[in-house]
């Protein structure tokens, strides 16, 4: 079982930066792959940024070369440097995980069965 709580959001305006942390429970952290999702307002929580156990990263065209997704196992801690954030980045964030052997598509938020709260982000124009 793995217990996921997300910190770090906030109002900032278009360019600034923000970074997220996701910080995990459980002893088997290192094994799990991590994403962050976000949902804005009447729209579909859509895939954002994930990180595999062995240190694989894949990002969502929209956020590519602006955003970075790292962790550091010795914290069980996922984090997300946003920069040069724009108002369409403007939703509530979402960290998930699994096991990285269970995901085949890290895209897909069905495939994660543990999520944590979330923390919003709002950026102002």
């Amino acid at each position: 079982q793995v217990q996921l709580v997300e910190s770090g959001g906030g109002l900032v305006q278009a360019g600034g930066s923000l970074r997220l942390s996701c910080a995990a429970s459980g002893r088997t952290f290192s094994t799990y792959a991590v994403s962050w999702f976000r949902q804005a307002p009447g729209k579909e929580r859509e895939f954002v940024a994930a990180v595999r156990s062995g240190g694989s990263t894949f990002y969502a065209d929209s956020v590519k070369g602006r955003f970075t997704i790292s962790r550091t196992n010795a914290k069980n801690t996922v984090y997300l440097q946003m920069n040069s954030l724009k108002p369409e980045d403007t939703a509530v964030y979402y960290c998930a995980a699994d096991k990285d052997s269970r995901i085949y598509v890290f895209r897909n938020k069905m495939e994660y069965d543990y999520w944590g709260q979330g923390t919003q982000v709002t950026v102002s124009s």
